[in-house]
């Protein structure tokens, strides 16, 4: 039959294996180092792993496919998560890039307050690691993985009831406390709109309308090229159609919060 269905540019794919994780009927996979749709018939033509690439790779056609076969499709899935390929930091797929694959890295947020207690701890012992009692003093607070704006998936379970942290790459090593700060209880994103090629709006976009996400807030530094970032999430949140809290917070490259 003549039907819309997916197409990969493999000369574009990087490989990353994110259109993998975004494709709900496994359709996809990796092929020495390339994503490819393994079966038009597991394939539904709505695209939801369109917006997920990076370099723009998928796109839709119309040609003479299978029609979607959604009991041949639950067959695959189930045969797929009985050999271990399911959870939430499932085994990267062969030939893709194993750092790229979405997880998530923790529980509930703990509360700002009680960050004050946990720097004041007992003195380390004289052979204690200097570097391990800093550490367990100022915990980690990156809430996934990955966290560049060009890789994230579009939807995923940590997003919902939390936070978007749209971070300038910069302001984390501007700012001592930014973890504690200004990531605690958020997800954070990041990126460099002056490094990264093309705009991060329809992506970030795409990130607020699919998810359940209570607001966003845009880390930035003073320096000019900053300004796509703040530009791009603002856009973001206009075209995604929600009315949600927005909020810029800009750092001086000394680490100060200027507004």
């Amino acid at each position: 039959m003549l039907r819309k269905i997916i197409h990969i540019d493999e000369d574009k794919c990087t490989g990353c294996g994110l259109c993998v994780d975004a494709c709900h009927e496994g359709a996809i996979a990796m092929v020495d180092g390339k994503a490819r749709l393994v079966r038009d018939d597991y394939c539904d033509g709505l695209g939801d792993c369109l917006p997920s690439c990076p370099t723009d790779a998928i796109s839709f056609v119309e040609r003479e496919a299978a029609p979607y076969d959604e009991a041949a499709v639950a067959a695959h899935l189930a045969t797929r998560n009985n050999n271990g390929m399911s959870g939430s930091a499932p085994a990267a797929p062969h030939g893709g890039c194993p750092g790229s694959r979405s997880r998530s890295l923790d529980g509930a947020p703990a509360p700002a307050a009680s960050a004050p207690a946990t720097r004041t701890a007992a003195p380390a012992a004289d052979n204690a690691d200097p570097l391990a009692t800093i550490a367990a003093a100022l915990p980690n607070r990156l809430a996934q993985w990955p966290c560049q704006i060009k890789l994230v998936p579009v939807q995923a379970p940590y997003y919902q009831g939390r936070g978007l942290l749209i971070a300038a790459d910069c302001t984390a090593f501007a700012c001592a406390s930014f973890h504690e700060r200004f990531m605690n209880g958020n997800v954070t994103i990041i990126g460099c709109p002056k490094l990264d090629e093309g705009s991060y709006t329809d992506k970030l976009a795409a990130i607020i309308a699919a998810n359940d996400i209570s607001s966003v807030t845009v880390a930035r530094m003073e320096v000019p090229c900053c300004g796509g970032l703040e530009r791009a999430a603002a856009e973001a949140c206009a075209q995604s159609g929600k009315d949600i809290p927005f909020e810029v917070v800009t750092f001086a490259v000394n680490g100060d919060v200027i507004s």
